[in-house]
């Protein structure tokens, strides 16, 4: 009876600790070559509100925000970052928008709060970038999803760039 007990309380453990997570995917490939990450930290949330004010009403409400950009990439890395993504978003997340092509494919999966969306993963791949954003916080549903239908976070990084954001000599103490 003992092991029985033993045995079924560690297939419960594995079982709930075999999900894919978006921090998990974001750990093992920020140091990849070729890649730029980017994760926000809480000094940094109130200038990401601020780079853009149209963008204001989707990020005023921000927990966590990472990104991650893989280029030039082979058919066989992309379909790999495919899968993987595949196995983030089949834990707990639901598609709001999924278009899948020969060239490209493009994902807006989401986790939700009643009727708000608290975590959202937007994942665009094509050979030549593949790009995976990760929001945490209060959504509104109707604005992610127009971001995501017009590529409007992929200008983010290069507004953050442009504000010496993701300078690594960046200070916010020094002007």
């Amino acid at each position: 009876m003992k092991k029985t007990i033993t045995f079924l309380t560690l297939l419960f453990f594995i079982s709930c600790g075999s999900g894919r997570s978006f921090q998990r995917f974001f750990n093992q490939h920020k140091n990849d070559v070729g890649v730029t990450a980017f994760q926000v930290p809480n000094f940094m949330r109130a200038l990401l509100r601020n780079i853009s004010p149209e963008k204001n009403g989707v990020f005023k409400n921000i927990d966590d925000f990472k990104f991650i950009t893989f280029t030039n990439i082979s058919q066989q890395k992309q379909s790999d970052l495919i899968d993987e993504m595949n196995a983030v978003t089949a834990a707990k997340f639901t598609d709001v928008f999924r278009k899948n092509e020969q060239e490209r494919t493009k994902i807006l999966s989401v986790k939700e709060d009643g009727d708000v969306v608290s975590q959202a993963i937007i994942f665009n791949s094509t050979l030549a970038k593949t790009t995976v954003f990760y929001l945490k916080g209060r959504f509104d549903p109707n604005k992610l999803k127009q971001l995501a239908e017009s590529d409007d976070l992929n200008t983010i990084p290069s507004k953050l760039l442009q504000n010496n954001l993701l300078n690594p000599n960046f200070n916010p103490n020094n002007k």
